[in-house]
């Protein structure tokens, strides 16, 4: 998706980096903002699969690194969990002054707690989803184990937390543990998706079912089955944010079809759009203002998670006959009721292809089989059949393509 690196102040102002996921067009249908989880950053896998997830649904995602963490400024040291709650609030502030005020608030493990808190002073949110959070912030005294006794002593130790060290100070666990999760909960004014996996180790489900049942209607509960707590496999962030998108279109008033571009003011790009990230072959695709999604089977090392290229090659001569069968028929008037078009794609060896070098003398073979339903006689049938070929996808593949490519600066 279209990532645009962004940096706002928080109350003290200390400059806060973030990452803004936004559809290819540039226009959004809603804004989200992301908490991550203690101690983690906006880069996070889940945090980024999940904002990849929302915005190919046309939900733009701020996601930022709270202070001290990741890329923003300012001493993790000094920071409480008020101190969160406030630099959400600010970023809540910069997306309402720069694009629009979030309608969805998403928290992960303790950002989920966080996002429950912040709701009251983010009067433009109508949904919260929380991810593995826990029932209360004070949770979190509980992962640090025999260190908070010394934190308590000692006013500040230093922690190894997922490999790496951080100094905490007595202020964070007293703030942890003046928190009211209860009261902030009952008094939620927007819809509540609840997610999380009976399988988490860190923060066990009872905790979702401790913010489920404190919550007011109207609230949802999904379970993330096999997940880890980190959601660090791809799938689950993937299914979380498609979870999220789907939930979040009843509340925040989404239209259940895609805009199409050709009707958004001030397109930024009309052109088809693929972008393929590393570790695989899945490739989120853009089609005047549709998200689609292209991989490659299992056993060509991708993730079977859409068709490939060359199934959408297919798709596009399918759907081009079926047009244009449609259309001579419309015209003259034939009972043509349904068009059904089989295609499969392979690649033969070319005897006749003299000119060719040894290595290239294959030749693509692209298979259809037209399927024609209606009172239509022989010879209606017959024409039909000879129609398809002068379809403009069937034309442009057999009439020879030119494809200029260049580099675009980065």
């Amino acid at each position: 998706m279209n990532t645009k690196r962004i940096t706002f102040s928080n109350s003290r102002g200390e400059q806060l980096a973030a990452r803004l996921e936004l559809p290819e067009d540039e226009q959004p249908l809603a804004f989200a903002l992301f908490a991550h989880c203690f101690t983690c950053s906006k880069d996070l896998t889940a945090a980024v699969y999940i904002a990849r997830a929302l915005s190919s649904r046309r939900i733009a995602v701020l996601r930022f690194d709270f202070t001290g963490l990741g890329e923003s400024e300012g001493e993790f040291a000094t920071t409480t969990f008020s101190s969160e709650v406030s630099d959400l609030v600010a970023a809540a502030r910069f997306l309402e002054r720069e694009y629009e005020a979030p309608r969805l608030l998403i928290g992960h493990s303790l950002g989920g707690a966080a996002v429950l808190a912040a709701a009251a002073e983010i009067p433009s949110a109508t949904a919260i989803a929380t991810i593995a959070a826990p029932f209360s912030p004070a949770h979190v005294r509980d992962l640090l184990g025999e260190a908070a006794g010394r934190i308590e002593e000692a006013g500040q130790a230093t922690v190894a937390i997922a490999g790496r060290e951080f100094t905490i100070r007595k202020s964070l666990l007293d703030d942890l543990e003046a928190q009211q999760p209860e009261e902030t909960l009952h008094r939620l004014k927007a819809a509540l998706l609840v997610m999380h996996s009976p399988n988490d180790e860190v923060v066990g489900v009872d905790n979702a079912e401790a913010i489920y049942q404190a919550a007011p209607h109207p609230k949802s509960f999904v379970s993330l089955d096999s997940a880890d707590h980190l959601l660090s496999d791809r799938q689950d962030s993937r299914y979380a944010g498609g979870i999220i998108a789907a939930w979040a279109g009843r509340y925040l008033a989404l239209p259940e079809t895609p805009v199409p571009s050709r009707i958004l003011p001030e397109v930024i790009d009309n052109r088809v759009t693929a972008r393929t990230g590393a570790g695989g072959f899945r490739t989120d695709l853009f089609a005047n203002g549709f998200p689609l999604v292209a991989d490659e089977p299992v056993e060509e090392g991708g993730g079977d998670e859409g068709p490939s290229p060359y199934e959408y090659l297919l798709a596009a001569l399918g759907a081009c006959t079926g047009m244009t069968l449609q259309m001579y028929a419309r015209n003259k008037g034939w009972p043509l009721e349904e068009v059904v078009v089989r295609l499969s794609h392979h690649k033969a060896h070319a005897e006749d292809c003299r000119d060719c070098d040894e290595h290239d003398r294959r030749m693509d073979t692209f298979t259809r089989e037209l399927e024609l339903r209606g009172a239509l006689d022989e010879a209606q049938r017959q024409r039909l059949l000879e129609i398809a070929g002068r379809c403009p996808v069937h034309r442009t593949l057999t009439a020879g393509v030119r494809v200029v490519t260049s580099l675009r600066p980065v």
